[in-house]
């Protein structure tokens, strides 16, 4: 499995608008340039983000962009399957995948199985929150 570049972006907006959040609603133009990412790119992943209800925008002078709940109620994993969809790693895992003819003889299919339920784990046991905080600390940015 591999996290695309929309999903990691989608995770630096929601940590950019958690940091913001008492600022109300921020101008795409504002989490672009703090973000270093093009706004013309960023206008796709918010309005997936704002499809699913994680953010909801408003146009006009003062709008932008905000978060719909707080930041330690949005897991990671809620975020990535936003913008991502599943996170199995393999495609007979994913949601509404057509049965596997070989999935009764499969040797391999309880491995990815375990696999999809540890990134899942991993993934919905961490919070925007949790990666504000973190981001404080690191030097590294997602």
């Amino acid at each position: 499995m591999k996290i695309s570049t929309r999903g990691r972006y989608a995770l630096r907006v929601m940590i950019d608008l958690a940091e913001q959040r008492e600022s109300g609603y921020i101008p795409l133009k504002e989490i672009a340039e703090r973000q270093d990412i093009s706004k013309k790119y960023l206008e796709s992943i918010v309005t997936d983000l704002s499809k699913q209800g994680i953010v909801e925008g408003q146009h006009g002078k003062g709008g932008g962009y905000k978060l719909t709940k707080a930041p330690e109620e949005y897991t990671v994993g809620e975020v990535i399957r936003a913008i991502e969809g599943d996170l199995a790693p393999v495609s007979c895992l994913e949601c509404n995948a057509k049965p596997c003819s070989r999935a009764a003889g499969c040797k391999t299919l309880n491995m990815w199985k375990g696999l999809k339920t540890i990134v899942e784990n991993y993934f919905d046991s961490m919070t925007v929150a949790d990666l504000v905080a973190a981001s404080v600390e690191a030097e590294y940015v997602i």
